[in-house]
């Protein structure tokens, strides 16, 4: 299991300070861009460095998809992908991928669901022909859901229900998007989990695992002409279906602050702090957003927490030392309006009402003051420098392709990103504080402990879940 953590350091800017200067940013590789008649999507991106290749199936739906009644379904069809089809038995795809040295899993997120395999070039074969065979022929039962149901009810207890931290996420999440957007939990309410249907299954699963709502990403010691070879082989007879357009369920405008405090065992306070941005995609689809603003935000984002020189840290954390951690989430590439959320956990004897107060007393300085030239340049740095060590890795280089295409924002835009962080001004990133760092976008949500067991304290320990859940 593996959870995207809001808390610990951002992955654009966690990397060494100074080693990178901004003359240092490589071009961007070359992706081969493929379509089957079928409608699928396929990308292709070499990297021979070694024997090795990542196989990866996108679909366009995620948890900001499901109605109400039915939260955690796309998650519920994720665990069932791994329960069999009209030719395997359950379990026996993960066997192959095994016997044939490879390393596979999914993951479903807000926005998409995705399947990967990791393995030895030669193997591609053998994942696209089982990719392919659960697109369509999935066997779905009753008594399969059944059981799935209840491991899946488990995993909530373990990462939500008995978890504190996530318990004010998901409670935090709901209170900002009210009627839309991302208020479900991926993983689902409970009383949604415990209705959940077969038949209601089965129609998600033939609505959405179709070709002509796939994308499958590539990447590795390939060709694309033999990637192509393969998925004309295995994908290219499956038909089309006909797809609902894809809804743009995004969530009302926020008009005034909205505060949650939530009440469970735990050993410390903690404090969120979101406010309602705008993401690359939602930019493109609001007049008054100029394209400029979600890399204003990112840079903003490092100026606050942004590895140990970052202002949240050198301040709250060793200077007044008010708090043992913080940390900023934000994601440009979401499809929907984002959170620009920052988390606190303040030290022993500390309220979160000093903590929070210390915060916004750091937004305000940014309201009314350009960073520094020096800040600027810190930031910066560490966005090319995490992009280039990026490229060490055949799946996160896949990751990110497949994300930006799943979400809706194509490929392509990943090139925008390193000349857009390098354009933005201190004006600009000062524009962005005063138009939604500002109470009326804000919620605030506080975890006010409640004395713990050694069971719970135990259990407070493990990660928190995030907006990305991995089975």
């Amino acid at each position: 299991m593996q959870h995207k953590q809001l808390s610990g350091k951002r992955p654009l800017t966690l990397l060494i300070l100074g080693v990178f200067s901004l003359g240092l940013a490589q071009a961007a590789p070359t992706v081969f861009e493929g379509q089957l008649a079928n409608g699928m999507r396929v990308l292709v991106q070499e990297d021979h460095r070694a024997p090795i290749v990542t196989s990866q199936v996108w679909y366009r739906v995620g948890s900001g998809d499901e109605p109400g009644g039915m939260t955690g379904i796309s998650h519920m069809l994720e665990h069932m992908m791994f329960k069999g089809t009209q030719t395997l038995a359950p379990g026996k795809f993960s066997e192959i991928i095994a016997e044939h040295g490879g390393q596979e899993n999914a993951f479903t997120s807000r926005d998409y669901t995705a399947y990967f395999q990791t393995l030895a070039r030669e193997h591609l074969d053998v994942s696209m022909r089982l990719e392919a065979d659960r697109m369509r022929n999935l066997k779905l039962r009753a008594e399969d859901l059944a059981k799935e149901a209840e491991v899946v009810k488990e995993e909530r207890r373990m990462r939500t229900d008995d978890n504190p931290s996530a318990k004010l996420m998901e409670q935090f999440h709901a209170t900002a998007y009210l009627n839309g957007g991302y208020h479900h939990p991926v993983i689902g309410w409970m009383d949604d989990i415990n209705q959940y249907d077969i038949n209601k299954l089965r129609a998600w699963y033939q609505a959405h695992y179709a070709p002509n709502n796939a994308t499958l990403v590539v990447v590795g010691d390939v060709q694309p002409a033999e990637v192509m070879q393969l998925a004309e082989k295995y994908f290219a007879p499956l038909k089309p279906f006909k797809l609902k357009e894809r809804a743009y369920q995004d969530a009302v405008p926020q008009t005034g602050e909205r505060r949650i405090t939530v009440r469970a065992p735990a050993k410390l306070p903690t404090l969120m702090m979101g406010y309602r941005v705008p993401s690359l995609l939602s930019a493109s689809k609001d007049k008054e957003v100029a394209a400029w603003e979600p890399y204003a935000l990112e840079v903003l984002a490092g100026v606050l927490d942004g590895g140990q020189s970052a202002r949240l840290t050198k301040n709250l954390v060793r200077g007044e030392q008010i708090a043992g951690e913080i940390g900023v989430g934000y994601s440009l590439d979401s499809r929907l309006s984002d959170l620009f959320t920052i988390y606190a956990v303040p030290n022993a004897q500390i309220e979160s009402a000093k903590i929070e107060q210390a915060i916004r007393n750091e937004i305000k300085l940014l309201r009314e003051k350009p960073v520094s030239e020096d800040e600027l340049k810190r930031v910066k740095a560490q966005v090319i420098a995490a992009d280039v060590y990026g490229r060490d890795s055949v799946f996160y280089q896949a990751m990110r392709l497949g994300s930006y295409e799943a979400a809706g924002l194509g490929h392509t835009r990943l090139n925008d990103a390193i000349p857009a962080i390098e354009a933005i001004t201190a004006e600009q990133v000062q524009a962005v504080a005063k138009k939604y760092l500002i109470d009326e976008h804000l919620t605030v949500g506080i975890l006010d402990p409640l004395p713990m067991t050694d069971a719970q304290a135990k259990q407070a320990t493990m990660p928190m879940q995030g907006a990305t859940h991995v089975r």
